[in-house]
């Protein structure tokens, strides 16, 4: 074979390649530092059936099995719309539960899974970080713009600053 040739048919791999490559998995941190014990704020999150009494957006929820790993728990939105996630560890030692969405309802996103922890901060304060990992709610190559990526972080984003806003206004009230 002809050099050009070679590079030919490696140049049209390499595009080919290029072109098939899907979405790339997104990734969104949020944290908040609470003035109370880790124990205090682990009291209010570590409940996984309980995310309705700490976060704003959700009317309702529950659970099949409580706080127990492979535990489905149904969220009912507040405005309509419901979101079905499945527990895939908890452990009140570290003060740590992971969960991924088996039905993201409203949230433009699939394949999602994250990490709710808490952990000791400066001063007595405690440090909650919410962590997910997730594609766009539409994998192929021109999603519309409300299943792009940029509408999957905002969609995440939206949701774990206004639930640790409102879990560091509840749990410092008390």
């Amino acid at each position: 074979m002809s050099r050009k040739l070679i590079l030919a048919t490696l140049l049209c791999t390499v595009t080919a390649t290029a072109w098939a490559h899907g979405p790339t998995r997104q990734k969104v941190t949020e944290s908040v530092t609470v003035s109370a014990s880790p124990d205090a704020v682990w009291k209010h999150i570590g409940d996984f059936a309980a995310l309705h009494a700490w976060h704003p957006a959700v009317e309702s929820s529950e659970t099949t099995a409580g706080s127990q790993p492979g535990s489905i728990r149904t969220l009912q939105l507040k405005g309509g719309g419901t979101i079905v996630e499945e527990l895939t560890r908890h452990s009140a030692e570290d003060r740590r539960l992971a969960y991924k969405m088996k039905d993201p309802g409203p949230v433009p996103v699939t394949n999602y899974s994250s990490t709710l922890s808490v952990a000791p901060g400066a001063d007595g304060t405690s440090v909650v970080e919410w962590r997910g990992a997730f594609y766009r709610g539409d994998p192929n190559n021109n999603p519309p713009p409300e299943k792009n990526d940029d509408a999957a972080i905002a969609a995440v984003t939206g949701i774990y600053k206004t639930g640790l806003e409102h879990l560091k206004k509840l749990v410092e009230a008390k």
